[in-house]
């Protein structure tokens, strides 16, 4: 298991150094991203095959966690609206919870925490090449899932989040499928490392995907759809690094 992380975090690192060097033409050509929507297919395909749907991502000890648990990507979104709740201890924030679900929710931060938490101590390997084990406490995805009682025809979960809109006027955002929302160790975190979640790392709510590399967490999650299809959202990959050519299955 360690060396297929290593596997790839190398891989997608190298995937994103020919993307950023100028040779994405290869991947808008409609053949090859072909290929490789078959390979990820195949991947996925193959690990819900061998691993059993709840298998849990290794979990540490208090004596592994890091010395300090790194920002990366935004670490204070320049948006009015997020920096007003900051402002505020994020007393007014409210996330929405809608979409293919019979009953939408709008969930304040103290609502969130005073449902039954989860504590997990796991690994954060990061695209970049680096990986940190931090102590994540949180409200379990599906608690959120049996109150709004998905449709369904629902396939997917759509993270919506606070960082500024780039420059074609979309928002950072992740998914993930029903399987990963349904796990037990996927959280809506509030605290790392005992403490409130810190603004560097998503305050006041990051998603944790144990089973996936870590631009599938979400940071300063504002909104949550529950969708059929992926392929009507911004640019259509299920996710705003996935829409720049990563892979939007990023199991570990």
């Amino acid at each position: 298991m360690n060396s297929r992380r290593r596997f790839l975090l190398r891989a997608l690192a190298a995937s994103s150094a020919l993307l950023l060097s100028g040779c994405d033409r290869l991947s808008r050509s409609e053949w090859f991203t072909s290929i490789l929507d078959s390979a990820e297919k195949l991947t996925l395909g193959a690990q819900r095959l061998l691993q059993p749907r709840k298998a849990m991502a290794q979990e540490f000890t208090e004596a592994d966690l890091s010395p300090d648990f790194r920002s990366n990507g935004t670490d204070n979104p320049d948006n009015p609206e997020y920096q007003a709740l900051a402002a505020s201890h994020f007393s007014g924030y409210r996330l929405q919870v809608g979409g293919l679900v019979a009953q939408p929710r709008a969930y304040s931060l103290a609502e969130l925490k005073a449902m039954p938490g989860r504590t997990q101590i796991t690994r954060h390997d990061c695209v970049e090449g680096w990986s940190a084990i931090g102590k994540w406490k949180g409200v379990q995805l599906s608690r959120v899932l049996e109150q709004v009682k998905p449709q369904p025809s629902a396939r997917y979960v759509v993270f919506y989040c606070a960082d500024p809109m780039d420059e074609l006027g979309t928002r950072y955002y992740e998914s993930i499928d029903m399987d990963d929302a349904w796990h037990p160790q996927t959280l809506l975190a509030y605290e790392l490392n005992d403490e409130p979640l810190p603004i560097e790392n998503g305050a006041p709510i990051r998603v944790r995907v144990e089973r996936q590399l870590g631009y599938k967490m979400a940071k300063y999650v504002m909104r949550i759809e529950l969708v059929e299809r992926l392929d009507h959202i911004a640019g259509g990959k299920g996710g705003y690094w996935e829409d720049q050519g990563y892979e939007w299955y990023a199991g570990i």
